[in-house]
């Protein structure tokens, strides 16, 4: 359960979403997995994902085709592929994006440089998530609190 946000209990017994861990993966590898591709995961299929290492470019591409193959065999096609960004503004400690500042706002809350910093990678990347306009935004105050912002 350590792989989990606080935000993200309503759904972590079931599993029914695709937890910040695997979007985080996900875009580190460069697939686009769609719901309807994760809810055809079994339970075990689903931890692997979630377990399985994605940290190095070596480990990007093994989960790329780990994940395609799984795709592959439950849909008979694969995901999208998606560019990867070599600069990912969630590995920049220096720099807080401007729509989570804008987002941060809304709540009467403004997150410092020191505190952008001491975030791990994966927590502003969920906040970045998070602060999308395209995104359902119910969990970026949840967020905010969890990350003691």
């Amino acid at each position: 359960m350590d792989h989990f946000f606080q935000f993200e209990q309503e759904f972590v017994e079931s599993l029914h979403c695709i937890p910040m861990i695997v979007r985080f993966k996900l875009d580190t590898c460069g697939v686009k997995l769609k719901l309807i591709h994760w809810n055809q995961f079994s339970s075990q299929e689903k931890q692997v994902l979630i377990n399985m290492a994605c940290e190095t470019p070596e480990e990007a591409k093994l989960y790329a085709n780990f994940l395609q193959t799984l795709v592959t065999e439950k849909t008979g096609t694969p995901a999208k592929t998606l560019p990867i960004d070599d600069n990912p503004p969630w590995l920049n400690s220096h720099y807080i994006p401007v729509a989570i500042q804008e987002k941060a706002a809304e709540f009467n809350k403004e997150i410092t440089s020191e505190q952008w910093e001491q975030l791990t990678p994966l927590q502003r990347f969920a906040l970045i998530k998070l602060s999308r306009p395209s995104h359902e935004n119910s969990n970026f105050y949840p967020a905010l609190q969890e990350f003691s912002l």
